[in-house]
C-alpha cells in the first residue's frame, strides 16, 4: 500500500512540477491517487513563495527584485505547464469560433495574438499583487496556502467535471483515479486550508477563499458553455485563473486589514 501511494506521489509530481522524481509506471495502479498529491506541488510553491518573502524582508532586498522572484516561483517549479494552458484556453476562447474549433486551437501549439496579450496581463497583475502584498506575512502566508487550494479545486473538476475529450490527460488520468476517493479527499483538504487560512487572519483567509471558489465557479461557466466539458487546458486555465485572483483580493484587502 505505501509502495503505491509512492508511486502516485511520484507521478504527481512528475506530470505537474519540474522537481525530479525517481521513474514510476504509468499505469492504473499508480495513478489511482495521483490528485490526492497534486495539492502537495503547492504545498512546495507555497513554501518557496513565502521563504523568498520572508527573506527579501530579513535581508532588504528591493521590493521590485522580490516581487518579480516571487512572480517566477511557480513557473520554476511547475515548468509553465499550467500556463501553456491558460493561452492556449485565452485564444481558443477569444476566436469565438463553434466549439470543435475552440477546441482543435486548444490543441494547437502556436501561440495567437491573444495568448500573448493574456501573458504580458497575467504576469503583469501577478507583479503588481505581490508588490502590494508581499511585506504582509498573514496576506503572504494565506497567498502561499492558496496555491494548494487551487489544486485541491482543480483536482475536483477533473474527477467530477464532464470532459470535452474522450481522449487527453485529464480524460486518462480520471479513467484511472478512484474518483470518489480523491474527491472525498481533496474536499477534506480544503476544509482544513480553509480553517488554516481563518485562523492566519480571518477576514483575508474568508476573502482569499471565496474568490477561489467563485473561480471554480466561473471555470466551470466556460467549460461547460464553450467547450462541453473540460481538457488539461482548461484545468490549467483555472489554476492560473484562481492564483492569480486570490492574489488581486489579497493585495487589496491587504492595504486595510
Amino acid at each position: 500500500m505505501l509502495k503505491m501511494l509512492w508511486n502516485n506521489f511520484k507521478v504527481a509530481f512528475a506530470m505537474y512540477s519540474k522537481i525530479p522524481m525517481p521513474r514510476a509506471d504509468w499505469n492504473k495502479e499508480n495513478m489511482k491517487y495521483t490528485f490526492c498529491f497534486f495539492p502537495f506541488i503547492g504545498l512546495v510553491i507555497g513554501a518557496l513563495s513565502y521563504l523568498v518573502g520572508w527573506a527579501g524582508e530579513k535581508f532588504g532586498f528591493h521590493p521590485t527584485f522580490v516581487s518579480a522572484f516571487l512572480v517566477l516561483v511557480p513557473v520554476l517549479v511547475t515548468g509553465g505547464i499550467h500556463v501553456d494552458g491558460l493561452l492556449d484556453t485565452s485564444d481558443a476562447l477569444s476566436s469565438w469560433q463553434e466549439r470543435e474549433r475552440r477546441l482543435e486551437i486548444l490543441k494547437d501549439s502556436h501561440a495567437g495574438a491573444f495568448a500573448v496579450i493574456t501573458a504580458c496581463v497575467y504576469f503583469l497583475a501577478w507583479y503588481g499583487a505581490y508588490s502590494q502584498l508581499w511585506t504582509n506575512q498573514p496576506a503572504l502566508l494565506i497567498m502561499a496556502l492558496g496555491f494548494m487550494v487551487s489544486r485541491c479545486f482543480s483536482g475536483i473538476s477533473v474527477m467530477t467535471f464532464p470532459k470535452a475529450r474522450k481522449d487527453g490527460t485529464v480524460a486518462e488520468f480520471s479513467r484511472k483515479a478512484e474518483e470518489m476517493t480523491v474527491r472525498n479527499v481533496l474536499i477534506l483538504y480544503l476544509g482544513i486550508l480553509l480553517a488554516v487560512m481563518v485562523w492566519i487572519q480571518p477576514i483575508l483567509g474568508v476573502l482569499a477563499f471565496a474568490a477561489a471558489a467563485f473561480s471554480f465557479l466561473y471555470y466551470h461557466h466556460k467549460a461547460m458553455k464553450y467547450f462541453g466539458g473540460i481538457t488539461g487546458d482548461l484545468a490549467g486555465y483555472f489554476l492560473c485563473l484562481c492564483e492569480v485572483t486570490m492574489a488581486i483580493v489579497l493585495a487589496i484587502a491587504s492595504v486595510w486589514v
